[in-house]
């Protein structure tokens, strides 16, 4: 699906293409919204903490971690719901795994946190 774009037009382009994924994200996609939310308020939280600037970027990245996992599940979802609306196992294996990554990178964020957090007290 090559568009023959090249240079700064395909950049521009690129940008375009991001902007539709996120309004759709946020269109479509209740777990994005909340996790959006949820990540608006800990950045909030991130930066009003009184740990070095090294800890903060560790408090925020986790918070890119789930929202980009939360993104990768949301395409694995559409692309096996696009081949197919059939049950099937592979199906149920992409869709589960998927929704893993989410939770892997909650369980990151809790465990980074914690840490930061622990250290504060």
């Amino acid at each position: 699906m090559k568009t023959g774009n090249s240079g700064i037009k395909r950049i521009l382009k690129a940008f375009v293409y991001s902007y539709d994924g996120f309004v759709e994200s946020v269109k479509s996609e209740a777990a994005f919204r909340q996790e959006l939310a949820l990540c608006a308020v800990l950045l909030v939280a991130a930066l009003l903490l009184p740990v070095t600037v090294i800890e903060k970027l560790f408090l925020i990245s986790t918070l890119f971690l789930v929202l980009l996992m939360e993104l990768i599940n949301t395409a694995i979802e559409a692309v096996v719901d696009r081949v197919s609306d059939e049950l099937h196992p592979l199906s149920k294996k992409a869709k589960d795994v998927g929704s893993l990554l989410v939770l892997v990178s909650f369980i990151y964020l809790g465990v980074v946190w914690a840490v930061v957090i622990y250290g504060v007290i």
